[in-house]
């Protein structure tokens, strides 16, 4: 679930993943920073461990994108998969 998506005075994308299972997981979380156009400027991906039935609050820096006042949305996916 994104919480802040990436802007000047905070150049990070703060996202955070719930763990719906019993046991410790790690989840591959995915930000696309966009433009006003909606063309994706940068994307990363990193891995968040979170605890069984538990919650992570994860950053993600927008350094790859170069500009970061160009970022007007950040694209994360509502659900993704634990690793295995």
């Amino acid at each position: 679930m994104l919480k802040h998506c990436a802007d000047t005075d905070d150049p990070y994308t703060t996202v955070e993943v719930r763990n719906p299972n019993t046991r410790d997981a790690f989840f591959t979380v995915e930000v696309s920073f966009k433009d006003a156009s909606g063309f994706t400027m940068a994307s990363t991906s990193d891995q968040v461990s979170v605890p069984a039935k538990g919650t992570a609050t994860h950053r993600v820096s927008a350094a790859r994108v170069g500009d970061v006042s160009r970022i007007k949305h950040c694209d994360v996916p509502r659900r993704v998969d634990a690793s295995e």
